[in-house]
């Protein structure tokens, strides 16, 4: 997949990773990008093509398909993180991760498949997390809901091999973004991360992993759950 002469539609692209996204693939020389948002009045980049896009709302999705009629290259960028548990967290907010990260993603997919095989392939990122591959409490209705984007991830990348389409898997631990504001730990430049993700789009590969902590993470399914979790004893 080359990005330079490319037409990519980002979603979520009026802030954080979306946003440099879009910027990244003007940098890099993509002959258009529909930089896309469910408040596309937010969107303040030069030179892109702004959208009205929510990608929970089947509706807006086929719109935009339908608009977007040239797209090579499909960012599923936009997310949530209602920092809801699963047993006792509000089952609305539990339902908007899905419905955010595997539902949505599915119905972009859905969507932009055949506008993808038209033109001759193209290329589908996903961003997904290290959360695809482990709980943490209050955060773990959106680690559920990454963890079925991951599976997500690598279904279609088998079921659009048949027609060219290439699908990559971007994980990643924290970024600076305004969704990661309350946290206190390290945290990877927004800008880092993209620049790795569309190296790695434009290499063939499957998954990226944007950090160390990413890396760390998948290297420790391979070992035993009680070395990785550290629970205090119940009652």
């Amino acid at each position: 997949m080359k990005i330079h002469g490319s037409t990519a539609l980002v979603t979520g692209a009026n802030r954080g990773i979306g946003r440099h996204f879009a910027l990244q693939l003007l940098e890099r020389g993509a002959a258009k990008v529909y930089a896309t948002a469910r408040t596309p009045e937010l969107v303040d980049i030069p030179g892109v093509e702004v959208l009205r896009l929510d990608i929970t709302d089947p509706a807006s999705v086929a719109a935009a398909a339908a608009t977007a009629q040239d797209v090579t290259l499909l960012v599923n960028n936009a997310g949530s993180n209602t920092y809801a548990n699963l047993v006792t967290g509000d089952l609305d907010a539990i339902r908007t991760e899905m419905d955010t990260h595997f539902y949505g993603t599915l119905d972009m997919i859905r969507a932009f498949a055949p506008v993808l095989a038209a033109g001759g392939g193209g290329a589908i990122l996903n961003v997904l997390s290290a959360m695809s591959w482990f709980s943490y409490d209050y955060s773990n209705a959106y680690g559920a809901a990454k963890a079925a984007e991951w599976s997500l991830t690598n279904a279609v990348r088998l079921e659009l091999h048949g027609q060219g389409t290439q699908v990559t898997g971007l994980h990643l631990g924290s970024a600076d973004t305004d969704m990661m504001a309350h946290y206190d730990g390290e945290k990877t430049d927004p800008a880092d991360v993209v620049r790795t993700a569309l190296d790695g789009v434009e290499a063939g590969r499957f998954e990226v992993l944007a950090d160390e902590w990413s890396a760390g993470i998948k290297a420790s399914l391979a070992g035993d759950p009680n070395e990785f979790y550290t629970l205090p004893k119940a009652g």
